[in-house]
């Protein structure tokens, strides 16, 4: 099968990619407008990148519905702040109710039964059943398109990092077994980090010249990625 997406309906391109590009992890984002008002709504188009600064970008689709942005988008335009709630396997039913497409006079957080508890480092509301909070200052949005099935890159400077003790390891590591993070698939499919294996990096074959950038790109490129 050969596609142009140009000759092909955009819903339809959107269920390839979808397909395709999986596992995704879900940015599960809380905003408030301008007067105060909480929002919260989960995006897969999310992932890190960079470490300095830490740096992540989500991507909010123009709705289909009524070919308007997203309340979240909204929020961030109008405030510069938000936060990336983390979505477990117990989270996983409370985090499909707040997706879905309400006015925004609705409040996402007591629809689903969680709590909201205050930021530490900007003025938003988090999902304190979280285990993981990223507190977010708004970098740029880049919009590719304001037509349905459009959308804009929110990109996030990460200002605070909250992690739950009951997940957290020594040696700065996540336990991935007590996290139970979930992963999002193509139409009403997700799933679970249980199957794991392990490859170690290839060693960098760059040739540093001094012992200070060498102990330099030791730091930043570790062993993983």
């Amino acid at each position: 099968m050969d596609i142009v997406p140009g000759e092909w309906p955009q819903r339809e391109i959107y269920k390839l990619m979808i397909g395709a590009i999986v596992p995704r992890a879900i940015a599960w984002v809380s905003s408030t407008d301008s007067t105060g008002r909480p929002n919260l709504a989960p995006f897969s188009f999310f992932t890190a990148v960079c470490a300095e600064p830490p740096t992540i970008v989500f991507c909010p689709m123009i709705r289909d519905a009524d070919a308007a942005p997203k309340d979240t988008l909204h929020n961030i335009r109008e405030t510069g702040v938000f936060i990336v709630n983390f979505v477990t396997e117990a989270l996983a039913e409370k985090m499909n109710l707040t997706s879905v497409e309400a006015p925004a006079t609705v409040n996402e957080f007591e629809r689903a039964g969680l709590t909201m508890e205050g930021g530490q480092a900007v003025n938003v509301p988090r999902v304190a059943e979280s285990p993981i909070h990223f507190e977010c200052r708004l970098n740029q949005i880049v919009t590719i398109s304001d037509a349905p099935g459009g959308g804009s890159l929110v990109i996030g400077t990460v200002v605070h990092i909250h992690i739950a003790d009951s997940i957290y390891r020594a040696g700065n590591h996540l336990d991935v077994a007590a996290y139970q993070p979930i992963g999002r698939l193509a139409g009403a499919s997700y799933t679970r980090v249980t199957d794991l294996f392990e490859m170690i990096r290839p060693p960098t074959e760059i040739q540093v010249t001094s012992n200070e950038c060498r102990v330099k790109a030791e730091e930043v490129l570790g062993t993983e990625f």
